[in-house]
């Protein structure tokens, strides 16, 4: 599975239980950690870990190695590392303050591209 298709496996993933603010950004030209990270937000701990779980299942449906899970216990930022991409789920609060997508500002939103909107994140 190449990295776009594991971005839209895990978009879909997130969509299905309702999650808030997908943002992907592509990191690949400013990490060599990723070529995408997928940030989203959950309404509650319990919301957050069940977006992770389901996006979990999802990819590992497609084929897709599951290198590492964090955050599960607590739920208010749970990341889920599929190597070439890497997904953060975060309770509101906590992806307000980390506003991991300020951090990773020269990122470019796969999104908004594929929308036809392109451009960088603009922070909040």
């Amino acid at each position: 599975m190449d990295t776009n298709e594991m971005q839209q496996a895990v978009v879909a993933a997130l969509e299905d239980i309702k999650a808030k603010d997908i943002t992907v950004l592509d990191v690949k030209k400013l990490t060599s950690m990723c070529e995408a990270m997928i940030i989203a937000t959950g309404d509650s701990n319990r919301q957050t870990k069940a977006l992770a779980n389901n996006v979990i299942v999802k990819l590992k449906e497609r084929g897709a190695t599951v290198l590492g899970v964090e955050g599960q216990d607590s739920g208010e930022w749970v990341l889920v590392d599929l190597g070439d991409v890497v997904v953060h789920i975060m309770i509101p609060v906590t992806r307000e303050y980390y506003n991991l997508e300020q951090l990773w500002g020269a990122a470019e939103d796969r999104r908004k591209k594929a929308e036809g909107t392109e451009g960088t994140v603009t922070p909040k």
